[in-house]
C-alpha cells in the first residue's frame, strides 16, 4: 500500500482542503491508501493560538471555492471556539497506538483526522475539549476509542506530538500541509494557489485544480514518479 506522509495542523484550512482532496481521489479512483499524519502545530511555531480573525476569511474562501466540504462560519458561541489544537493532533496520534497492525493504526488514524476536521469546520464543534473529541471517535468505526481515552488520560502521545513539531523545523518542512509521496516527492500545499492583498478582507484564490489530486493518486497507483505530474 502506499503511504503519504503529511505534517500538517487541525486548524489549518489549507490542509484540509489538500488532505480532503487526497481523500475524495482515492476514493473515487478505487486506490488503497494510506496516510501518516505529522504534526505541524501552528501554535507552537507562532508561540500562540491561531487567531479566528485570521482563519475566518480563510474559512471562507475555501467554502466557497468547494462547496462539498460543507464548511461554515463558525456557529457556536465565541467563547466555544477552540483555542488550541493540540489535544486534536494528539488524538490523531493515540489512533496510530491502538491494538492491531500499523496499517490498521494508520487507517484509524486518518479516518479520526478527517472526522476532527469536519466537525471544527462543519459543525462549529470545539476539538480542543477531550469529551468532544471522543464524541467525535464515536462516529469513527475504524478508531479504537477506549484506547483513545486511555491514551490521552496518560498522556501517551503529547512527547510525540512535541517530537514531530522538532521534525517539522527542519527546512524540507516547508508548512502546513507538506505532502511526501512513497518515491520522495515533497509537495508543499498543491493544487491551489492565493494571494491575500493588502487592504482585502480574505485571501484571493487564484487556482484551484482538484485533478491534480487526481492525477496524483493514479500515479501512485502506477508507480509512476510524482516529479513527472502537471502542476
Amino acid at each position: 500500500m502506499n503511504t503519504v506522509t503529511v505534517y500538517s495542523d487541525i486548524g489549518c484550512p489549507w490542509a484540509s482542503l489538500g488532505l480532503f482532496n487526497l481523500r475524495r481521489a482515492a476514493a473515487e479512483e478505487g486506490v488503497a491508501l494510506a496516510v501518516d499524519h505529522r504534526a505541524f502545530p501552528l501554535e507552537l511555531f507562532n508561540s500562540r493560538p491561531t487567531p479566528k480573525w485570521i482563519l475566518d476569511p480563510e474559512v471562507a474562501a475555501v467554502a466557497e471555492r468547494e462547496p462539498a466540504l460543507g464548511w461554515t462560519d463558525w456557529q457556536g458561541p465565541e467563547s466555544g471556539y477552540p483555542v488550541t489544537m493540540l489535544p486534536a493532533m494528539e488524538a490523531v496520534q493515540a489512533a496510530k497506538t491502538q491494538p492491531g497492525t500499523p496499517e490498521a493504526g494508520l487507517a484509524a488514524s486518518d479516518q479520526l483526522d478527517a472526522a476532527l476536521r469536519h466537525a471544527f469546520y462543519a459543525e462549529s464543534r470545539c476539538v480542543s475539549v477531550h469529551s468532544e473529541i471522543l464524541a467525535v471517535a464515536e462516529g469513527c468505526p475504524l478508531v479504537d476509542t477506549a484506547h483513545l481515552d486511555g491514551a490521552l488520560r496518560r498522556g501517551t502521545c503529547r512527547g510525540v506530538l512535541f517530537d514531530q513539531w522538532e521534525e517539522s523545523k527542519a527546512p524540507e518542512v516547508r508548512g502546513s500541509p507538506h505532502f511526501f509521496l512513497p518515491d520522495g516527492t515533497d509537495l508543499h500545499n498543491p493544487g491551489i494557489a492565493f494571494t491575500w492583498p493588502k487592504g482585502t478582507p480574505r485571501p484571493l484564490i487564484t487556482e484551484y485544480t482538484p485533478a491534480f489530486w487526481t492525477s496524483l493518486v493514479r500515479a501512485l497507483a502506477d508507480r509512476t514518479p510524482a516529479a513527472s505530474l502537471p502542476d
